[in-house]
């Protein structure tokens, strides 16, 4: 599998093709825990916690240790060299560890330090692999194709969504402990056939890193740390890496809002049990399936920021328009428009981020620095539409996420006036 300049163009985009089904593999592992997650912790959280503020602001504290995780582990695995590669030796032992304390966190549920403390070792040991999955995909995958390849990957991730809409609706009112150990299972099963199959040695990014290395002093180049790469992107006059990360986390905040507090609201706006309030992102998951590879192909021929700043725009209208009619054939609507709308920001973004990579050296650790973004907005997103929830009411809710959209969009508008700038023709 190897992605060589020996292949011949066809053979090389038959490879790419293959990994880019291994690499959805991967994130297909870890998002069918983290979607049953983002559904169905909230009312296990609820049951000891009155405030919608203080459960969306434990539901983001996963998020804030990815910010701190993520890219050091995103970087770590950037200076890794091993016979296996530098990504796969961390996937083979974090995975299985995360599924095991997944399918402790029903069982913990009756008393709340004991809740949060498996809630909290689950969400530390899932961020600690998270960046290194999908840093696969730019180690192999050539930067003129990444948009979709990642729209493959993001379409696994998608269906993650709709397990858990399945589950939620056929399994958890009648079993909700047994309920989390299904995807737990599907994280095993995934992360079996991806050791078999993918050994990351072979990547054109790794063998492109060790050609670096052998360049340095005495053929070893320097450790790349991830404070240099943050000074790098922070001290470049250039601002459009970090515009980028910056609407990354608006954005990431507005959708995590959406997802994290849409049971409860549901359950509060809606009248939905539990059960069927889990269920309302299910047609917006096949929504997003079927937009994402045309916003990849769209962003090809557009431009990746235009698709960006369009898609967004539809989320944002979309979350308007759950709020002015609410009732729940209105929200399942609203949520399809923004999860098509979401598509266009979601797949192109941190293409963005690695086409900007100065090195394939530190493609990593962008990919960390991609999920700090995230993980910062998934962090911040709930509390604060909680916060406006708990000063308002829960009516409010899809209005106040159409705001954190509306900030995101003005920012990534300012990247695509720098980018118009550019005269290096970097394919973005």
């Amino acid at each position: 599998m190897s992605t060589t300049a020996s292949q011949t163009p066809r053979s090389q985009r038959s490879t790419e093709r293959r990994i880019t089904f291994f690499v959805a593999l991967a994130v297909f592992a870890q998002e069918s825990t983290w979607n049953f997650y983002d559904s169905q912790v909230p009312p296990l959280l609820r049951e000891h916690i009155a405030s919608a503020a203080i459960v969306g602001l434990c539901m983001g504290m996963d998020n804030l240790f990815g910010i701190f995780i993520q890219p050091w582990m995103g970087n770590r695995s950037d200076n890794t060299r091993t016979t296996w590669g530098r990504r796969m030796p961390y996937l083979v032992v974090g995975m299985p560890l995360a599924a095991l304390l997944f399918v402790v966190i029903p069982h913990s549920a009756a008393s709340l330090p004991t809740l949060l403390a498996v809630i909290f070792a689950y969400a530390l040991v899932a961020n600690s692999f998270k960046p290194i999955a999908e840093s696969l995909l730019p180690d192999f995958i050539a930067p003129e194709r990444r948009s979709r390849a990642n729209a493959a990957v993001k379409i696994a991730s998608a269906l993650t969504v709709i397990v858990a809409a399945l589950i939620s609706i056929f399994v958890v009112d009648e079993h909700p402990k047994a309920a989390f150990a299904i995807p737990a299972a599907l994280m095993l099963i995934s992360i079996a056939v991806l050791a078999w199959r993918v050994r990351d040695s072979r990547s054109a990014g790794y063998q492109a890193a060790l050609q670096e290395d052998a360049a340095g002093e005495d053929g070893k180049a320097p450790r790349i740390r991830v404070r240099d790469v943050i000074l790098d992107i922070v001290r470049d006059v250039d601002r459009s890496r970090l515009l980028l990360v910056v609407s990354i986390f608006l954005f990431g905040a507005a959708w995590a809002a959406s997802r994290a507090l849409l049971t409860p609201y549901g359950q509060e706006v809606l009248d939905l049990s539990r059960g069927d309030a889990g269920g309302l992102t299910l047609p917006a998951g096949v929504a997003y399936i079927v937009a994402a590879y045309p916003a990849a192909l769209l962003a090809e021929k557009v431009g990746r920021i235009t698709v960006m700043i369009g898609g967004m725009s539809v989320f944002a209208a979309a979350m308007v328009f759950g709020g002015l009619v609410q009732t729940p054939t209105a929200t399942v609507v609203a949520f399809c428009i923004g999860a098509a709308g979401a598509a266009g920001f979601m797949i192109n973004a941190v293409v963005v981020l690695w086409n900007l990579a100065p090195s394939a050296r530190v493609l990593g650790t962008y990919a960390g620095l991609y999920t700090v973004g995230w993980a910062s907005g998934g962090f911040i997103g709930p509390a604060i539409v909680g916060g406006a929830i708990d000063l308002s009411s829960w009516s409010f809710m899809l209005f106040d996420i159409a705001i954190l959209a509306g900030l995101a969009i003005v920012v990534v508008s300012r990247v695509s006036t720098l980018q118009g700038r550019r005269t290096d023709g970097v394919a973005l």
